[in-house]
């Protein structure tokens, strides 16, 4: 059955939660975009006015993000999108994120980095090594090819960020935060560092970080979107992009060379599988939630939620309303299942074309029930197992489309950590992602260890959710943030199904992270639950005496809980309607067409 509006805004209104949302949801008969910064938010309703789809307008709000928002996503780093077609009832899956260096070697790049044999070691987050061959470009390129509406070029699909580059635009509050904060980062990375500051001959270098509200211009990167846009994929790898990213990275000791560029623009982004599971618990209708399959780690979500499924039916959870909210018993059960999750996440997500990964198995309620099985009530969980590197400080952007004929796309494009490696090509505008951080360096038989042509695991997942009775769509949703992001995905799917809350509400609701959105890692395992200002006082120390080490987190740092965009579905008096939140963690917001 479609979504009715009380779907959307429950009869009682569940005025038990003491976090109101500081936003109205935003709704819409014909299109909608829901982004975190809203210059490039207009951007996608700009292509959706001139005839273009929810894919069409997708491309558009990545290269915006890019332009106005570059220290969380870019050109210079990756993409995945889930594309829900209104006709078929059917979701697409596009993995548009690219591999290791195909003349390098886990023995090469422990050498380089200098990590003696025998002992343990990641890859920086500010090094060349952590560079991988960049696949939004081509993602980019390929969602408009696949998904698109057909009326559009990509170059009028790429105008809006084109003219923000070239004549400039006003610099938004928290963009300019974590620009400022990441200003010595671009400075040191590479000696092409002016090209991502604004002009200042009273600065040191005659340039710095822009403050808000001042004009920033791009040209370089502007320049970058017309060649793309002129010549597809080619423009960007192959020709004078390509060469000045391999002459950067070649300079500073790496190893991508020009035929490792061709090659990924020869395979383009990949058509995969989307992994799902329908989740019924608490006694909502059953929906179908859906996500990237890995090297992505949404998998992480889904084995969350099927876990709490097997804890429900085993009695160990018994069934929550709406006063269970952000409850200790509510919070104690999420960050457990989560921890779990993690536990297997951080071994085998990895590239399936390298490793077998045993997607299937990892989600199948046999052996959700038996890793359930590892779950107390009472107490919080000892170290679950041992894992693979990861970092803690990460950026990337979430956005949500959808359109009048009913097509939603989610779309998550990152350059991992802010500005990624803040390594520049000369001329292009843009920096080059990190995202070789997450790859293991040992042992030699980790899953997700070095190896040349290999993608590492990855942390940005789109998903998406449907009515599992009619595979109707019934939200287009996402939330940044590193290794927050499946954290996210279950606690806004929750708040929104189990709890009632309306699009916004769900978004605005406080939040926890578990280890800073890193999953324990040996002996320097972060294992503090991180709540978000809002959560009760008597809850913070009924998780403590539950054993959990718990901090609050105010201000700025709660950027720390990711920032989500959501669009939901239903239809009245005949007429589909969206509804839809954006992030108040962000500096977007959710616009109608």
């Amino acid at each position: 059955m479609p979504l009715s509006a009380k779907h959307i805004y429950p009869a009682s209104d569940p005025q038990f939660i003491t976090f109101p949302s500081r936003r109205s949801t935003v709704h819409s008969s014909k299109g909608i975009v829901s982004s975190t910064q809203p210059l490039a938010t207009q951007a996608g309703l700009e292509i959706l006015r001139q005839g273009g789809n929810a894919a069409d307008a997708a491309v558009a709000v990545a290269a915006g993000l890019n332009m106005t928002e570059p220290g969380s996503t870019g050109i210079g780093g990756d993409c995945f999108c889930l594309y829900y077609n209104a006709k078929t009832k059917k979701i697409s899956a596009m993995n548009g994120s690219g591999r290791s260096g195909s003349k390098t070697s886990l023995e090469q790049v422990r050498h380089d980095l200098g990590i003696a044999d025998g002992k343990a070691g990641s890859i920086p987050v500010e090094s060349v090594h952590a560079v991988t061959v960049p696949g939004a470009a081509a993602g980019w390129v390929d969602t408009v090819e696949r998904f698109g509406s057909g009326k559009l070029t990509l170059e009028q699909i790429l105008m809006p960020a084109i003219e923000m580059g070239e004549k400039g635009f006003p610099v938004s509050e928290l963009s300019s935060t974590f620009w400022l904060a990441s200003e010595d980062k671009i400075r040191n990375a590479s000696p092409n560092f002016a090209e991502m500051l604004k002009k200042d001959p009273s600065a040191k270098d005659g340039c710095r970080a822009p403050q808000a509200g001042e004009i920033m211009k791009n040209p370089n990167m502007a320049n970058t979107y017309r060649l793309l846009a002129k010549h597809g994929k080619k423009g960007f790898y192959e020709g004078q992009v390509a060469e000045a990213l391999v002459k950067v990275v070649t300079d500073l000791g790496g190893h991508l060379t020009l035929d490792d560029l061709k090659d990924h623009a020869t395979a383009g982004s990949e058509d995969v599988d989307a992994i799902s599971l329908v989740y019924s618990g608490h006694g909502i209708d059953p929906v179908r939630v859906w996500e990237h399959p890995p090297n992505g780690q949404g998998i992480v979500a889904l084995m969350a939620l099927g876990m709490l499924q097997e804890l429900e039916k085993c009695g160990k959870v018994t069934k929550w309303s709406e006063k269970d909210h952000n409850s200790a018993k509510h919070l104690h059960t999420l960050i457990e299942v989560l921890r779990i999750a993690f536990a297997d996440a951080r071994w085998w997500v990895t590239d399936p074309n390298v490793v077998n990964v045993p997607t299937a198995e990892l989600i199948s309620p046999s052996y959700l029930s038996s890793r359930a099985s590892l779950f107390s009530p009472t107490t919080a969980s000892a170290l679950i197992s041992h894992g693979s590197p990861a970092h803690n400080h990460s950026d990337t952007v979430y956005f949500s489309v959808a359109d009048a004929a009913g097509n939603g796309i989610s779309f998550i494009n990152s350059n991992y950590s802010g500005f990624g490696t803040g390594i520049i090509p000369a001329g292009c505008g843009f920096t080059l992602q990190n995202r070789a951080g997450n790859f293991a360096l040992q042992p030699a038989d980790h899953p997700n260890v070095y190896a040349p042509n290999k993608r590492p695991y990855h942390t940005i997942i789109p998903a998406l959710i449907t009515n599992a009775e009619d595979d109707t769509l019934h939200s287009v949703y996402g939330v940044m943030g590193g290794f927050m992001q499946p954290q996210g995905h279950v606690q806004v799917l929750l708040n929104m199904t189990v709890f009632g809350l309306h699009p916004q509400a769900a978004l605005d609701a406080p939040r926890f992270c578990i280890g800073a959105g890193m999953p324990e890692a040996g002996d320097v395992a972060d294992r503090t639950v991180y709540l978000e200002d809002g959560i009760k006082d008597e809850v913070v120390q009924e998780l403590r005496a539950m054993g959990h080490k718990v901090e609050v987190v105010k201000g700025y740092a709660r950027g720390l809980f990711g920032r989500g965009q959501l669009i939901r579905r239903h239809e009245d008096d005949g007429q589909l309607v969206w509804s839809a939140g954006s992030d108040p963690r962000g500096d977007g917001s959710a616009m109608p067409q």
